[in-house]
């Protein structure tokens, strides 16, 4: 018990000590130039909800978005966007080749849209791949119906035409002389421009912007994301947070067999620390995910510690283990690619660890790094012994046999006993015992003493 109240405190600990990711202030004549390039992710949202929270803390002159973007994500999209659409700050979506999908929900939420010739924007209906074949479809109808409507929203809020931005997600939405029923809406800088979409077709760059939006007397800021959001980005990917949590349990699982704190825990530690804090910072964990994980991380040391044999116990905790880890590498708005994705990775992690469990109970006595830990009589090796000195040897270990006496160290299995004045190495049966536990010697085989925990109620053999 100390160990796990320990673990907590360290873990809460570190959690308390990584960066907020905040920077510093600049001057108020400032335009902030931010681009947003390649696929939307998750490890992007907490990147620019900083930046927008910066410029609207320091009274910046604008933010202007550079966006090149095929899409990505929609619930880091929905992120962004509301950040964009809550800002004081001035916002200015620059689309230098390309917005499409939610690089367009992106855009239609800057006050301002100006296009580079030749750029396109639109073809915003989510997609979704299967778990297996990797086959892109269209997502549910219920995924299309929301952005639909985030879509239109969203042109609402900034005066652009809503049907059209409708027409971006949904194939069955059909305009006039611009889209036929059955088709995906994409548009051409010309054809943004003509339609109200965008507001300027941009053909000199940057000071073209800077001129027709009165801002070329200011200073021109090109963020970047700090260390701890590129951290962020590399460890929110699938790849790497199921190898952190491989690493995390494992770790943990070999810091729990030996009787005092190691390198193994603290490795654990940091793992599950850093798996947990980039998925809270980027709104994948919330209470429904602590729960079913608090759930199953209870119940597997119940299982583990305190209920013999692997039962009920283990299968729940395993379960709400594994539907918590799945929900919280997977966003708001889940498609069936995602969440099949996950759910394999997660598949994997936990089939590692369950081999890894059963083949450490197996050998665990037996094992060279193990045997570092755990303590050991320390007579001379039997190889070394006369015949007569063996004999006499075995004698004093089959003399405890049926005594019972107390558990003087945790036995994982292994650890030191107390039988009358005499403390001795002994082995459990298997299961695991808590210091100070009453136990009794069921046999011996050569120098392996083997004790089991005596129930209070009903004494063993």
């Amino acid at each position: 018990m100390k160990k796990i109240l320990g673990i907590l405190f360290l873990f809460s600990a570190f959690l308390c000590l990584l960066p907020s990711g905040i920077g510093a202030s600049h001057n108020q004549n400032t335009v902030y130039w931010v681009k947003i390039e390649g696929e939307i992710d998750l490890g992007l949202a907490p990147y620019i909800k900083r930046v927008v929270q910066e410029a609207d803390d320091q009274n910046i002159a604008a933010i202007i978005l550079e966006i090149n973007t095929f899409g990505g994500r929609l619930d880091a999209a929905v992120q962004i966007r509301d950040a964009l659409l809550n800002s004081s700050t001035l916002t200015i979506a620059y689309i230098n080749e390309r917005a499409i999908s939610a690089g367009a929900l992106i855009s239609l939420s800057c006050q301002k849209i100006y296009m580079a010739s030749g750029a396109t924007i639109g073809a915003a209906t989510p997609v979704t791949s299967t778990p297996f074949t990797q086959e892109m479809k269209p997502a549910s109808e219920k995924v299309i119906s929301y952005f639909r409507k985030e879509m239109k929203a969203t042109a609402e809020t900034n005066n652009r035409p809503t049907l059209i931005a409708e027409a971006m997600v949904d194939p069955d939405v059909e305009i006039e002389g611009l889209i036929k029923k059955g088709k995906l809406l994409t548009l051409t800088t010309t054809e943004a421009v003509q339609n109200k979409v965008a507001d300027l077709e941009i053909k000199g760059g940057r000071e073209e912007i800077l001129a027709v939006s009165q801002l070329d007397q200011v200073i021109v800021k090109e963020t970047k994301p700090n260390w701890a959001e590129k951290f962020l980005r590399v460890i929110s990917q699938s790849l790497m947070s199921s190898l952190l949590l491989t690493i995390g349990l494992l770790a943990l699982f070999l810091e729990f067999k030996t009787p005092t704190w190691g390198i193994a825990g603290t490795i654990g530690l940091v793992c599950l620390a850093l798996f947990f804090w980039g998925h809270v910072v980027l709104n994948l964990v919330g209470w429904e995910e602590i729960i079913l994980l608090s759930v199953g991380v209870i119940l597997l040391l119940l299982e583990a510690f305190v209920i013999p044999g692997f039962g009920l116990a283990g299968i729940l905790g395993i379960i709400c283990l594994a539907t918590g880890l799945t929900l919280s590498m997977v966003g708001k708005y889940p498609t069936i690619g995602e969440v099949g994705k996950a759910a394999s990775h997660i598949s994997i992690v936990l089939l590692i660890v369950l081999i890894a469990f059963i083949f450490t109970m197996k050998s665990f006595a037996k094992t060279s790094l193990v045997q570092r830990f755990v303590l050991h009589n320390q007579s001379v090796p039997e190889a070394r012994l006369p015949s007569y000195h063996k004999e006499k040897e075995l004698e004093q270990y089959n003399k405890y046999l049926y005594q019972k006496g107390e558990a003087l160290t945790s036995l994982r299995p292994a650890g030191r006993g107390l039988f009358g004045k005499d403390r001795i190495h002994v082995i459990s049966e298997g299961e695991f015992i808590t210091k100070s536990s009453p136990i009794k010697v069921i046999r011996v085989e050569g120098k392996n003493i083997i004790v089991r925990r005596i129930d209070k109620e009903k004494e063993e053999i």
